[in-house]
């Protein structure tokens, strides 16, 4: 009877949800007509002037959340990238004094991901279990927020499990791209990047492979991925409790450049070490802010590939004009080879060492809260299916991959796919801190400033994509593993004409992680979505990052990424 029941509960959870959520924008009238000139002066400007207008009283608090309510639900019609509607509630706050409208983000509306407590409201990850779990109280960094002056106003889509470039579970469905509705707007963090690429403003998600920057890159928005201990963690629910392999980290996401600094600045000013215990107590640093402002040489070092996935033509041509960008300002542009002499350390290494931490209970933890008959992502799915093979099965699977297919990066990935023991995770941490210190290492010898990579082989994969394309994560998942600051910028759009695959590309010869994410690579069908590049720094250098993005953002002109009009939501 148990898994009958289990079963029906968990249809009964997420048709309430979901009925839940249209009666709630059912009811919120004033927020459903057409754009007005206010609304697109508003939407235009930037968080800095919004809060000077809100601290002046030149603006009223309530006007600004109705104008971003209006992009929030219009976006959600285009994109299903809501969760949670939280408005009805963020009105109130700001009646009642909940909000500090003399902080630094006095009166601007902010989105969450969906997995981030707010009081009253369920954190539901996806997963139908946790339908009803809401606590009265707010989690600190929501407490942060509040007294910030920031207006939590909706929480946003994400995948079951979180471990998928796409978003979509049951209780919520399936958030799909703003510029085609065949393609992912990335994960796990996608139903963020699909609002801010819509018109939202600043948002938070979260970030154990890229879960921030894969979908910047995929739907054409900002995104900083901080360093562990430099942003607030605490107060949100999560798949995989206990996972400190790879630690996740929390981080901000914003629809400009301008306004992804100024929101991290904010934050970090709030001194939040004082609300959570993970975060360290280290205050912005301008005077880093300014140094690389205004350094006249930067050394960049651009990563053309990390030996597993070569980035796909539209990557790799997003690559080199920023490259070329930085050249032509003067900057000193050098190509790191994923081979040869004064190459990085192996990278395949790194994604290896990282798919085993991260996983390293067999994938089990994070299926322990799903329901009988709960759709699963699908590369979840697959990665659970090759850790619960019977060893001796595996391991054949292992030597047929290696010496019939002869692909030793698939075999090497497959080989120890499955629960470790406490000393075999021991192992793995050892050899994690010798690979990072290999990087320390050689970063040092290189006397890089930054370096300049893809966010993703490929653009936004198709619905259910991940099947294929679930190891294909290693541009960002590097850099999880080493700890590093890295932001995502939009630089391009695919061109069919230009971004097509030679015709002697053949899917036969590459590696089992390649031919996933090339399966998925199309040109014509990817034609418009946008195209990122990632700027890297080391741990903590969060200030230097977003210095050199606007630096690179520049230096692109009239090349300069152009954002979606709210035209396209009327």
């Amino acid at each position: 009877m148990g898994f009958f029941s289990d079963y029906f509960q968990h249809r009964r959870d997420c048709r309430f949800k979901q009925q839940e959520r249209r009666d709630r924008i059912r009811a919120l009238t004033a927020y459903h007509g057409a754009f007005t000139a206010a609304d697109r002066k508003t939407v235009a400007r930037p968080i800095e002037d919004l809060v000077a207008d809100v601290h002046s009283g030149a603006v009223s608090p309530l006007d600004v959340l109705r104008t971003y309510g209006k992009v929030a639900l219009k976006a959600h019609v285009r994109t299903n990238c809501v969760t949670e509607v939280m408005l009805p509630s963020a009105e109130a706050w700001l009646r009642d004094g909940a909000i500090n409208l003399r902080g630094p983000l006095a009166g601007v509306p902010v989105s969450l991901k969906d997995t981030v407590a707010v009081g009253g409201y369920d954190t539901t990850v996806g997963y139908s279990s946790f339908v009803g779990n809401k606590t009265p109280d707010d989690g600190p960094m929501t407490r942060l927020l509040k007294d910030a002056g920031a207006v939590p106003y909706v929480k946003t889509n994400m995948p079951i499990t979180l471990l998928s470039f796409e978003s979509t579970n049951d209780v919520w469905g399936r958030c799909t791209n703003p510029h085609n509705p065949d393609y992912s707007p990335g994960g796990s963090t996608g139903g963020e990047a699909a609002l801010l690429a819509l018109g939202g403003r600043i948002g938070i998600g979260s970030d154990v492979a890229g879960s921030v920057r894969a979908p910047a890159h995929f739907s054409g928005c900002y995104s900083l991925r901080c360093s562990t201990g430099r942003w607030p963690k605490i107060g949100i629910c999560t798949s995989m409790p206990g996972q400190e392999g790879v630690p996740a980290v929390y981080s901000p996401m914003a629809r400009t450049l301008g306004d992804l600094t100024y929101f991290t600045r904010a934050v970090v000013g709030m001194q939040p070490w004082k609300y959570d215990y993970t975060v360290h107590p280290l205050p912005w640093r301008p005077e880093v802010e300014r140094e690389y402002a205004n350094k006249e040489v930067l050394r960049v070092g651009v990563l053309r590939t990390d030996g597993v996935v070569d980035p796909s033509p539209a990557c790799a041509r997003a690559l080199e004009t920023a490259a070329e960008a930085l050249r032509e300002q003067g900057h000193e542009v050098v190509d790191i080879s994923s081979a040869g002499s004064g190459a990085p350390p192996d990278m395949y290494e790194a994604l290896r060492l990282a798919s085993l931490l991260l996983n390293a209970d067999g994938c089990q933890m994070f299926e322990t809260f799903m329901r009988p008959g709960e759709w699963n992502d699908a590369g979840a799915a697959q990665m659970v299916r090759l850790a619960r093979l019977w060893a001796p099965v595996r391991y054949v699977y292992y030597l047929w991959v290696k010496y019939v297919r002869r692909d030793d990066v698939w075999a090497g990935l497959v080989r120890d796919w499955r629960a470790k023991t406490v000393l075999e995770n021991w192992y793995l941490v050892k050899q994690r801190e010798a690979y990072r210190s290999k990087w320390f290492d050689w970063w040092d010898g290189r006397g890089l400033d930054v370096l300049l990579t893809p966010p993703n082989a490929t653009p936004a994969v198709p619905h259910d994509g991940m099947r294929d394309a679930v190891s294909s994560c290693g541009y960002t998942f590097l850099f999880n593993l080493l700890d590093y600051t890295a932001g995502v910028l939009p630089v391009t759009h695919v061109d069919k004409a230009r971004d097509r695959l030679p015709a002697t590309f053949r899917l036969g010869p590459l590696n089992g992680v390649a031919r996933g994410a090339y399966k998925l690579y199309d040109a014509d069908r990817m034609h418009g979505l946008p195209v990122g590049v990632q700027v890297v720094g080391r741990r903590l250098e969060e200030e230097k990052v977003l210095a050199v993005m606007k630096r690179l953002e520049d230096a692109l002109g009239d090349d300069k990424y152009e954002l979606l009009d709210l035209a396209v939501l009327d």
